[in-house]
């Protein structure tokens, strides 16, 4: 049957072991140093493994391949866990990113916390979608550069005092914007710019690694390496 399913270029491939990370299927191993698909059947078509490929060296394509195998849905989280596995179908059909879910409520500290704070913005520059900023913008000199998914903002409490204060801050979508654009603009700013140091934030949805390996692509691309950190959020707003 034709379908559409992921295929490696394994002259690309590094074998770091990142597609096989967001491979919810276990669909992709690395073996004898290269990242391969070890069966068409086990590989659902989504290409959750995309966006963590830092080198690009894999791609959808639609050809006669054998149908998937329901079984293999969500294997990797059923393979770690007790619950019962029909309840973990449920919520990992779906890419984690866009799974529904309630957090708790700050309802109980806000009324331990009677005292009324004005909090100040931290930002720096503007703009700071990575889409819009210039490379040739004066203020990247000797700047520390915080390169931050979106919804980081929103899901920690404390984004500005944290993460943003004394930064230069460019915030991006690795899932639904154009990561080889991002790449291609961040190793621009790294070639010609004296950067600091770089700080990236990321959720911990495995779409969202996505955002890191194009930092790092462009580190290397641009041949300049400077002193990097990766800090990760939950959803409920934790570093993890």
């Amino acid at each position: 049957m034709k379908r559409q399913i992921i295929e490696i270029n394994e002259e690309k491939c590094i074998g770091c072991g990142l597609c096989a990370n967001a491979c919810h299927q276990g669909a992709i191993k690395v073996i004898d140093g290269k990242a391969k698909l070890i069966s068409d059947s086990y590989c659902d078509g989504l290409g959750m493994c995309l966006p963590a490929c830092p080198v690009d060296a894999i791609k959808l394509v639609e050809k006669d391949a054998e149908k998937f195998d329901e079984s293999r849905r969500g294997f990797a989280n059923k393979k770690h866990s007790g619950g019962c596995p029909s309840s973990v179908n449920r919520v990992l059909n779906a890419c984690p990113s866009s799974v529904n879910k309630v957090l708790k409520s700050s309802e109980d500290e806000d009324k331990k916390n009677t005292q009324s704070v004005q909090l100040q913005s931290q930002l720096r520059q503007w703009p700071v979608q990575l889409k819009l900023i210039s490379p040739m913008a004066d203020f990247w000199d000797d700047a520390d550069v915080l390169i931050s998914a979106d919804c980081c903002a929103y899901a920690y409490a404390n984004f500005h005092e944290d993460f943003i204060k004394g930064k230069l801050t460019l915030i991006a979508c690795p899932k639904l914007d154009d990561n080889e654009y991002y790449i291609e603009k961040l190793t621009e700013i790294f070639k010609t710019k004296d950067i600091k140091s770089i700080t990236v934030v990321k959720m911990s949805v495995p779409c969202c690694q996505g955002i890191a390996n194009a930092v790092k692509t462009a580190m290397l691309n641009a041949q300049k390496i400077v002193p990097y950190k990766e800090v990760t959020i939950s959803p409920d707003g934790k570093i993890v």
